[in-house]
């Protein structure tokens, strides 16, 4: 089924499902413009359950960063798939707690299978805020000959979590593909302070291309933790999205 994204742009979309463990399916949306170079994997923050209905609606999530910007990674000539908890997930905690295990990395691995299928082009986990710690994590346990990633892109990072293990905490120095890292600088989420940004990207001892993109200004509204505030890259979106994409495509 096509949908038509009601963002910025209007790319076509539609609404996959992909069989992953037994019994189990992981959905996604995916936009597919023309002739992409490359094409990510978008990881939404919070509890991760965007209950992505037939039609491509959400019913959770739909002004999360990476979600929201979704038309504008389509239109830097990116195959983008909006990836929801798997169908043993729909109901609450949905990812909570789901974030760092074995199943997790089997459901994403699917994903980047089918991808790769559709387009010969590398595949990229994007992740924000609590998406980082899926997008980490699955670059900690795959490398791109066993069914893994190409590079990861981690925005507003969690960096400190007194409910479980923070980005900077995993076995970073596993990852050898390229890491993008994308910052507010006035992030006043306790969770993803900039002064801890240092930590995460000593850690990236072993990635074959690193670097830090760290924005200012922009608008900053309600909780300093939650997607319109500075955390949210509220106002910057073009710009932090063209950026990324310019990183992950060498431009």
């Amino acid at each position: 089924m096509l949908v038509v994204s009601a963002a910025w742009a209007q790319t076509p979309s539609r609404v996959v499902d992909v069989a992953t463990r037994p019994g189990v399916t992981q959905r996604f949306l995916l936009l597919t413009p023309d002739h992409p170079k490359a094409a990510v994997i978008l990881f939404a923050g919070g509890q991760g359950g965007l209950q992505i209905a037939p039609d491509g609606s959400f019913g959770w999530g739909k002004g999360n960063f990476l979600v929201r910007s979704r038309e504008l990674f389509a239109a830097q000539g990116l195959l983008v798939a909006v990836v929801d908890a798997p169908s043993d997930r729909q109901s609450a905690p949905f990812l909570g707690g789901f974030r760092q295990t074995r199943e997790h990395v089997s459901d994403v691995k699917a994903v980047i299978a089918w991808l790769k299928q559709q387009a010969a082009v590398p595949v990229w986990l994007v992740g924000t805020s609590r998406g980082t710690q899926s997008a980490a994590f699955i670059g900690t346990e795959l490398r791109p000959d066993n069914g893994g990633p190409d590079g990861l892109v981690l925005t507003s990072s969690v960096l400190r979590d007194p409910r479980g293990r923070p980005v900077p905490d995993m076995p970073l120095e596993k990852i050898a593909v390229p890491v993008l890292v994308v910052h507010h600088k006035q992030d006043d989420c306790r969770l993803c302070a900039f002064a801890d940004v240092p930590r995460l990207m000593a850690g990236l001892t072993s990635a074959r291309r690193k670097d830090l993109l760290a924005f200012d200004g922009g608008t900053s509204q309600g909780d300093p933790c939650e997607a319109f505030a500075h955390h949210g890259f509220n106002g910057l979106e073009r710009e932090v999205v063209s950026k990324i994409a310019d990183w992950i495509v060498g431009r």
